[in-house]
């Protein structure tokens, strides 16, 4: 089986780095699905989910608030503004900032602007995705 190295890495830190088999993201334009040996490509990334198989079948959820994905022949790199692994979210603060954005969103409230707002409220969302993922992903 042949696998193409992924790296996946924030502002702040290598969030992931390894081989893979496919790599899924959420391109402005649609979904992408990233095998060995596909076509060089840079498109940008809405906020989202980045899904990692692994050569061992397993599935790896992460959150990105968006950035650039770059494929080269034998990498595939997502540079995420924010990224997060699906095992390090923590619901409590991340329903907390959802339930914050859409207040400010409803209210136009000066506290945050309206771009920061539906950036905030699009990242809680992938969180959110990500990690009811990593419970159905578990129960099986």
């Amino acid at each position: 089986m042949s696998t193409i190295r992924c790296d996946i890495v924030s502002a702040e830190e290598e969030i992931f780095h390894g081989e893979a088999t496919l790599v899924v993201a959420t391109g402005v334009l649609g979904e992408l699905g990233i095998a060995p040996k596909h076509a060089p490509l840079i498109t940008r990334l809405k906020p989202g989910k980045v899904v990692v198989t692994t050569p061992s079948g397993e599935q790896l959820d992460f959150a990105i608030s968006g950035g650039i994905l770059e494929v080269q022949p034998e990498v595939v790199t997502v540079l995420a503004d924010t990224a997060i692994r699906a095992t390090d979210i923590d619901e409590a603060s991340v329903r907390a900032a959802k339930e914050e954005a859409e207040r400010i969103l409803s209210s136009k409230d000066p506290k945050m602007s309206l771009e920061e707002a539906q950036s905030q409220l699009a990242m809680s969302l992938a969180q959110l995705s990500a990690l009811e993922r990593l419970r159905k992903n578990m129960k099986h």
